[in-house]
């Protein structure tokens, strides 16, 4: 799994979840609070009615006690020790008390609140709202104190708080789902882009298209410009290259022509031409290696060089037998696998003793070329020394310049591909060649 801070859409879909966290929690205090108060100020208003009403409701009787005319008929003020009560005192002592205080009683506040904190007479908590009051005939002021239980006030705060963590808890998987969508959505066009630079990089392309999404369009136009300037390059490489040939074959012809064929300089002559041949070669496929857009069918060459050696292959009276799947292709430029797969056939014609065998698969996008032939083979420990340049094995044999496996190894390393030698089930030289398909 790649790390956050390799991936894009890791880094965004972890950047909305903060953000998506931060927003949450927010609403859930903001709105948690609005709602908080709202209910216990529900509570504090039912309170300061009632106060109100115990206010009105109070009288002075002859002897100058205060005493009240009605109490409240709300049923809650009835049941014993519930929480829902009511006093009014005169001087510290109370003269008219709601029947659920029972025999207990209230201690006053000290002074007017509403909201206040306070425990009833077996220490539950309570909400306690108090005003003082004055009644005409009496020279001291009276405290009136009501009371909620704080449960009740809990529960209800309980009862809003839950459907709002719901909301919340669907809101932020509703918004997590669509910040999933929306990042996928958005980095949907890289896949496209990057097959398009894949098509170009096997070969089965030389452009990558322009996407659909705008800000795409400049990176992949500049890609495209990049290519085309590179094509530019290389072709101006392979012309340069051809001029070079030109210019060092003529004169070496021509100092050819004007020796004894007998004369000692011609061998000198000739291995400079094969030397010369060898590294132009080999730039040559250096300079066009990766060009997009090649894509060489391995069927044609095959049948093209076996056309060119049909008079050795005759002469030596061998079976060439070829089995090559269909649609197999090379990712490069047909002239270099015409160079690998002719040294390859030569070297097996030159060597076998009765047949040839030739196959082709592609696997995995590596096409695999197989020569097996029934000659004499080689060595393990003679591989190395096979595929290097000048290596021969056969200083008394068969006429050759040491260069044809080291040329396929080369070109074969510079296309990304390998030339592996091995034993072929005929008793001959196994030459296997992997390049890109």
């Amino acid at each position: 799994m790649p790390k956050l801070t390799d991936s894009i859409r890791l880094r965004l879909l972890a950047l909305a979840a903060v953000w998506l966290t931060v927003a949450l929690l927010a609403a859930w205090i903001v709105i948690g609070g609005v709602l908080d108060r709202f209910v216990t100020g529900r509570f504090d208003a039912d309170a300061m009615a009632l106060a109100d009403t115990l206010i009105a409701q109070t009288a002075v009787d002859e002897a100058g006690r205060a005493y009240v005319t009605g109490p409240p008929a709300d049923p809650r003020y009835r049941l014993p020790l519930a929480g829902w009560f009511w006093q009014v005192d005169q001087d510290g002592v109370p003269v008219a008390k709601s029947a659920s205080l029972f025999d207990t009683r209230l201690s006053p506040q000290d002074g007017p609140a509403t909201g206040a904190e306070g425990f009833g007479a077996e220490g539950e908590p309570l909400r306690v709202t108090t005003r003082r009051f004055t009644v005409p005939g009496l020279d001291s002021p009276l405290t009136v104190t009501v009371t909620a239980p704080q449960a009740e006030i809990d529960a209800a705060l309980g009862s809003v708080r839950r459907p709002l963590a719901v909301s919340l808890v669907v809101l932020g998987l509703g918004l997590a789902l669509a910040t999933l969508v929306q990042v996928s959505a958005g980095l949907a066009s890289l896949g496209p882009m990057g097959r398009g630079i894949k098509a170009v990089r096997e070969g089965r392309a030389d452009r990558v298209p322009l996407p659909r999404v705008a800000e795409l369009r400049p990176a992949v136009a500049e890609l495209n410009a990049l290519l085309d300037r590179n094509a530019t390059v290389l072709a101006r490489s392979r012309e340069h290259l051809g001029n070079l040939a030109h210019t060092l074959k003529t004169p070496m012809a021509a100092l050819a022509n004007t020796l004894p064929p007998d004369h000692p300089g011609q061998a000198l002559i000739a291995r400079m031409d094969r030397q010369i041949g060898w590294h132009l070669r080999r730039a040559r496929s250096a300079a066009g290696q990766n060009r997009p857009g090649l894509r060489t069918p391995v069927g044609p060459v095959i049948d093209d060089i076996l056309l060119v050696l049909r008079h050795p292959v005759q002469d030596r009276g061998l079976s060439v037998t070829v089995d090559c799947q269909p649609g197999a292709g090379f990712a490069g430029d047909r002239q270099d696998l015409e160079e690998m797969f002719g040294n390859l056939l030569e070297n097996a014609v030159k060597w076998a003793r009765s047949r040839i065998r030739v196959t082709t698969r592609v696997t995995e996008g590596q096409l695999i070329l197989q020569i097996a032939d029934d000659g004499p083979g080689m060595a393990d420990a003679d591989h190395a020394r096979a595929l290097s340049r000048g290596g021969r094995l056969d200083e008394t044999g068969a006429a050759g310049s040491g260069l044809g496996l080291a040329i396929v190894h080369d070109l074969s390393a510079l296309h990304g591909g390998r030339l592996r030698l091995d034993r072929a089930p005929e008793g001959g030289l196994l030459a296997e060649l992997t390049l890109p398909a």
